[in-house]
């Protein structure tokens, strides 16, 4: 077989959850294959769990990159943390390989810091995606408004490229 020619791309599916709903990504190599955001309002963990099935169904993926909600310094609500655990019980069932990774790693990677903010790191994957991204970059949100729900796209979006940034770090 030629190095050009593969018989199938390795695909992540990462899925950020919120109290919304969730945004999530699909990445081969360092294309983003699709990516949105579903929004809930009743029986939210079930509609939720419904659809990330659906999402796992038509991308097919080889591995389920989620924020670990139990990392040191991250508060997640119990909601989040039940639907978390479902969605990992629903990737096993499927033998879709699970990684978490701390929202920590996730600011760390992308920006280089631990401390910084959501609308920094979603500024920078925009810039690194822009066809996709650039027109759905939220503007910086003021201290008395809610985060947008775009933010659920480009965590998702993010949580795919630290994935990649990690595992090409061990394959060279």
């Amino acid at each position: 077989m030629q190095q050009n020619q593969t018989t199938e791309q390795f695909r992540i599916l990462t899925v950020s959850l919120s109290s919304r709903g969730f945004g999530y990504a699909v990445m081969e190599e360092n294309t983003l294959v699709d990516y949105g955001k579903k929004g809930i309002n009743k029986d939210k963990n079930a509609w939720s769990l419904d659809h990330i099935g659906k999402v796992i169904a038509r991308n097919q993926p080889n591995v389920l990159v989620l924020q670990d909600v139990n990392a040191k310094g991250t508060h997640r609500a119990p909601r989040i943390k039940a639907l978390h655990r479902k969605v990992v019980v629903l990737a096993k069932k499927r033998k879709i390989k699970v990684v978490k990774i701390s929202g920590t790693e996730l600011r760390r990677v992308l920006l280089g810091n631990e401390t910084g903010t959501k609308q920094e790191m979603a500024e920078v994957l925009a810039k690194q995606f822009p066809d996709e991204l650039a027109s759905r970059l939220p503007p910086e949100r003021k201290l008395w408004k809610s985060e947008d729900a775009r933010m659920d796209i480009f965590e998702a979006v993010g949580l795919a490229v630290v994935f990649r940034a990690k595992t090409a770090r061990r394959t060279h």
